[in-house]
């Protein structure tokens, strides 16, 4: 469905820019030059059911002990799940991860080398709503959800392709493969229906009423095609990005709970706890557009 839609943006978008650009077929024979221009498509991760969340009851900084109850069984063996969950029981589903709409604008220089091979680079920044959650069951029963949201996104990317030429004499369709450096503003949420225990965030405040926002990095590649018509081209982009978020903890402490209570029985200071996966993935399919000059 998603494929459908880019195509169908892309078919409109070549049909309404064709007439109005033929005149200037001429400056299409070359890609030497900067240009500028935006993207505009859907973002969705791939599937994380088996993200859990992990703990160091210890407090030694290793994300590696089971939190247990007095009577020594897990406290988490209701289970976890890959979005937020409903209620405090895990019978009763959880809410999956969101895609979203992903915009960006884009600066970029292409050179030409011969006839058909085309290098590049290029920079872009934009918005995206991907939203990404995990929850942890407990036996009290409560559950725990982390959820981060994607703010703002951009990449720094090298390209090169092959150019030939289809809908003319000279080659003015373009297929290229781009990857480079990518950078994410990401936003992090705790909720919790557990009323006892405090929950502190690294910035010490309440993690449950508290969001914190971080910048964060990894990489991203993929390919497109690119057509030139005059001085504007359009295309179809794919991108897989990885970001590293991996400094989201939140500090489990007594508050009004007993001694006994799980979080509390290896350490009574209380327990950490944070998400397995610090990568966070997203696929994006976006419509192209540019003026080259």
């Amino acid at each position: 469905m998603k494929s459908f839609v880019v195509g169908g943006l892309l078919a409109v978008t070549l049909s309404a820019a064709t007439p109005a650009f033929a005149q200037d077929s001429a400056s299409a024979s070359s890609w030497t030059g900067p240009y500028a221009g935006m993207r505009l498509g859907f973002s969705w991760q791939p599937k994380d059911r088996n993200e859990t969340l992990i703990f160091d009851t210890n407090r030694d900084g290793t994300f590696n002990d089971t939190v247990r109850t007095t009577t020594g069984a897990n406290a988490f063996s209701p289970g976890f799940c890959g979005g937020v969950g409903h209620t405090s029981l895990p019978a009763n589903g959880c809410q999956g991860d969101a895609g979203g709409t992903e915009i960006a604008g884009v600066l970029g220089f292409d050179y030409q080398i011969g006839s058909n091979i085309v290098v590049g680079a290029l920079v872009d920044y934009g918005r995206s709503g991907v939203t990404d959650g995990v929850s942890g069951f407990s036996t009290t029963p409560a559950n725990y959800t982390f959820s981060r949201t994607l703010r703002g996104q951009g990449s720094l990317r090298a390209r090169a392709g092959y150019a030939v030429a289809i809908f003319d004499a000279e080659p003015t369709t373009l297929a290229y493969a781009t990857g480079g450096l990518a950078y994410g503003r990401v936003r992090n949420r705790f909720g919790t229906t557990n009323g006892a225990n405090a929950f502190i965030d690294p910035k010490g405040d309440d993690a449950r009423l508290n969001q914190a926002r971080d910048n964060v990095w990894g990489y991203t590649y993929g390919g497109g095609v690119e057509q030139r018509i005059g001085k504007f081209s359009i295309g179809v982009l794919y991108l897989y990005t990885s970001l590293k978020d991996n400094d989201y903890v939140v500090d489990v402490q007594r508050g009004a709970a007993p001694v006994t209570n799980p979080f509390l029985l290896t350490n009574a200071t209380g327990t950490f706890m944070k998400r397995s996966y610090s990568d966070f993935n997203r696929h994006s399919v976006s419509v192209t557009t540019s003026y080259r000059f």
